[in-house]
This record gives structure tokens, sequence and C-alpha cells, in this order.
């Protein structure tokens, strides 16, 4: 036989595209030649390929060998084709059958010696997989993640001789036994800790309750960064297609996905230098950003005033639509982008603005040019604008820490108030669609009056009027009320500091 037909699967954002390499030996002067769009790394594979056949005592044919990675017009990346190159080359030379081939994918890079190492992707690689109803033969390495993935049928193998073992029916690979995914709690800071600051807790709270964004604003030492940290210790546990979905872009990005970490809210906290590519993801091979990797988690921004006022703006399309897409001459991936964002700044660039023990040195202008390098609409994309006051000395107490509420506590009361949401409309009230608005969040006439105070008194937007809207909706969920009372309306009026 001197043509063999192997599966696989690329990468393409968070999906796994089918590739068929076809292996064709025929004579001529010896060579080896990848076709189909392969980049750098499929291309180095035809050197590790060599090594690892001869390594395993296989015969390297001696003729001319083409591989075309098939559709030719997808774009192909990493070492994840050795395996199935490898296997193709040894199928089209007549030194392994090929009738099983058709029911079983590949992926893996190969060593030198023929040991397989893990490639990134095993996740959405095996639920694609299934999806194909056909069997997954990986590094072992990847198995744990892949087998993630309940309807896959995963095959781990160590080395190249044994997944040859297995074509042969010599000594077949043993499916990967599922213990069921590891449990997604962890011991999370606790909102306990975090002395005083009762208005800033229950903005928290009502913003885990609702997936609201959320700016913190206050002095340097008043716990901004402690109560940010403490959000994904209050919020509902992750649905399995979430986890899912987040376990699969962590599995697609550089840093790769730990099962350690299966079924927990990502909390991301990039640096005020980070690039908007950084951010929103991209590259010339796509890549997800912060913004993805924080998907269905919490995204902070620590002192947001200092970030590139463009690093920011590209922030405004994902908060509305929940994904990103990246355009490429080459190339263009969607990643999913549900995050929460959760920001801190200080009142002005001395950091002392309005507080009760130090004096700010800073002129008005000075605060002005401080607090506008956050723009407008991205300011009115943030549900919760949150005044944090120095604490007082006797709420610094260890006495008082009893006097404090778990996050525990508070994430029995979120969970509720999700399930409310979710019986309602499937999604969070952050989520409401403009056009439900009317049907979830009727206001009685003295609410109605109290926020058109508000919208002429505080120049808020058309958007800014449906944000209180929604806060409204997340604070009578929290008290299990169907309708919304005007001091439901006038708590989410009082969470708008900056326009003020």
């Amino acid at each position: 036989m001197s043509l063999a037909v192997i599966h696989s699967r690329a990468l393409a954002g968070i999906n796994a595209p089918d590739v068929s390499i076809e292996v064709h030996i025929s004579g001529g002067l010896p060579a080896l030649s990848i076709v189909g769009l392969p980049e750098l790394a499929v291309r180095e594979s035809k050197d590790r390929v060599r090594a690892a056949i001869l390594n395993s005592r296989f015969e390297f044919p001696n003729r001319k060998i083409t591989i075309n990675l098939a559709p030719a017009d997808l774009p192909k990346e990493g070492s994840r084709f050795d395996l199935p190159i490898a296997l193709g080359i040894l199928a089209a030379s007549g030194q392994l059958p090929v009738q099983v081939l058709a029911e079983h994918e590949f992926i893996g890079e190969l060593a030198l010696d023929g040991s397989l190492r893990p490639v990134r992707g095993a996740l959405p690689t095996a639920m694609q997989c299934a999806s194909a109803g056909r069997r997954l033969i990986l590094p072992d390495a990847n198995a744990q993640e892949a087998g993630l993935a309940q309807e896959a049928c995963v095959l781990p193998a160590q080395h190249l001789l044994q997944v040859s073992a297995h074509l042969s029916a010599q000594t077949p690979l043993a499916p990967y036994a599922r213990t069921g995914p590891p449990p997604g709690e962890y011991a999370a800071p606790d909102l306990a800790e975090v002395k005083g600051q009762s208005h800033a807790k229950r903005a928290l709270e009502v913003a885990a309750a609702g997936g609201h964004n959320l700016l913190l604003i206050g002095p340097p030492g008043t716990g901004k960064t402690m109560l940010a940290g403490r959000l994904p210790g209050i919020l509902p546990p992750m649905e399995a297609n979430e986890a899912m979905e987040s376990a699969a872009i962590l599995s697609i990005s550089d840093e790769g996905f730990d099962i350690r970490r299966w079924g927990r809210r990502p909390f991301r906290a990039p640096h005020h230098t980070a690039s908007a590519v950084a951010l929103v993801g991209g590259g010339s091979i796509p890549r997800p950003g912060e913004i993805s990797l924080a998907h269905y988690g919490v995204l902070f921004l620590d002192e947001l005033p200092e970030y590139n006022r463009h690093v920011l703006e590209v922030l405004r399309e994902p908060m509305e639509k929940g994904r990103i897409i990246i355009s490429r001459a080459a190339r263009q991936a969607e990643f999913p982008a549900r995050f929460q964002l959760v920001a801190a700044m200080n009142p002005c660039p001395c950091g002392y603005y309005g507080d009760s023990i130090r004096s700010c040195i800073c002129t008005q202008d000075q605060i002005q040019r401080y607090r506008s390098r956050i723009s407008g609409p991205i300011l009115d994309r943030i549900d919760l604008h949150i005044q944090m006051p120095r604490p007082r000395r006797h709420e610094l107490r260890d006495e008082t820490s009893q006097q404090e509420e778990s996050s525990a506590a508070v994430r029995l009361r979120v969970a509720r108030c999700r399930r409310r949401q979710l019986l309602r409309y499937e999604r969070p009230s952050h989520q409401f669609e403009n056009r439900h608005l009317r049907q979830f969040c009727r206001l009685d006439t003295q609410g109605e009056k109290l926020i058109e105070q508000a919208i002429e008194r505080l120049g808020l937007s058309a958007r800014g009027w449906h944000r209180i809207l929604k806060v409204a909706r997340t604070i009578a969920d929290l008290e299990a009320s169907d309708d919304i009372a005007p001091y439901h309306v006038g708590e989410a009026i009082s969470y708008r500091g900056l326009d003020c």
C-alpha cells in the first residue's frame, strides 16, 4: 500500500476541525515534503518523525514521500501532527495495517526516541472526536484532560511502539478509566477577613448575584484588592457546560489546563502594562487573551487609570457581546469572553482625595486629568461605582472578626438569587437584553418617577438607565421579591457613584 489516510484535528479558536493526513510513497529520489499550509513547527516534524521511526526499530522508506494535510486552506500549527504523520508513513509503507485507521484519530508530539509528549487543545479535540464517532489516541499526559469529555473514547499511549502494537492488534491500548471530574471547591480567601466596608461588601454581593461589573474607588489600603480577590469565593458554582467551556479555553492557551482547576471560577489580574493583544487575544496565530481566560469568571484590573487608554477601549465590544472575534490576513478566530469586570482605582493621582487621615496634594485639574483617562463609554458599561472610605480603627480590631459574614453565607444567598434569575430568563440579570427589560423590570409609579429624576439630575445615558434597572432587578431577587420596589431602585441609583 503506497497511500494511507490518517485522521487528526487542528486548532481554530476553541474548535478542533477535522484534518485528513494523506501520505503517499512513490518512486524517485528520497525526499519528504509536507503540503497543506503547514506552519514552521509542522514543517520541522519530518526530522522528529524520521528519528522517532528509526529509534522505534521501524524502517524509514528510502523513497519519495508526499504528505498532504487536508483541507489545504486551513492553517496547521504546532507539533500535534507528529504522531499521525509517523503512523501514515508506516501504514503507507506496509509496516502497519490500514484497515483500522479510519476508526481512530491521533494527536501527539514525538520525541526523537519515539515517546509521546503532550500537546495543547486535548479537551476540544476529544469533544469533537466523540461527535465524529471515532476513538482518540493521544499522549498519556493529555489523557486526564481529554477524559473530561464524557462521550469520548480516549486511548492514552506513552510511545509510538504502543500505538503500533494497538493498531496491529498485538497489545490493545486500554481506554482511559474516568474517575469523574475533580471537585471544583478550593480554599478561596474568605470575605470575613475584610474588616468593615459594609457598603462595599453589599455591592460585591449584588455584583455577584447579577453578574454586574464593579468599580471600587478609594485611597490606598482601604481593601479594594482584598475585596476583589474574594469575589470568586461568593460566586455560585459553575454549571457543567460552563466548566467545560472554561477548561477548553485554558486547554488551547499557552499555559495549558490544570485538572485541579476544573470547575473553579477563573480570576485573572493582568498588570496595567499589559497590551491590547494580551488583554483581548491575537497574534499571527490567534490565541485567547485575558478576557477569554476569564470566561465565566472575574477579570480584575487594578489601578484602572494606569492602563493605556487604547487598551481599555478594546474592552467595550466584548463587555457587551460576551465574545471577541480576532481577524488576521490568513485566518479568523472567535473566542468566548463572558467575564465579570472588577476594577479598582485611587480617587486622584496621590491617592488621598477625600481621605479622613491624609490630605490630598492634587489640584482639581490633576484630578480631572487622572479620572479622564477612563472614558465615559467604559464607565457607562460598569454597573456599580463604589466609594470605599478608610475603615475606622474599631473596625480593624480582631474582636470584630466574629461579626463579619463569611463567604459561604453570602454565597448561599447569591446562589438562590441566581436560581431565580435562571428560572426567569436562563441568564443572570446583567445579560438581560434591552427588549426584555419592560417584561422583567417593571416599575410602579413611584419607581418610575425616581428613576426619571436620576436620569435628569445625573445625566444618565440610555445604557446607564438600563443598567440601573438590571441592578434593581438583582436587588429585588436577593430579597426574593417578584416586584421591584422604589427602595430597590434607590439602592441601584446609589451605586452610580461617579455619575453623581
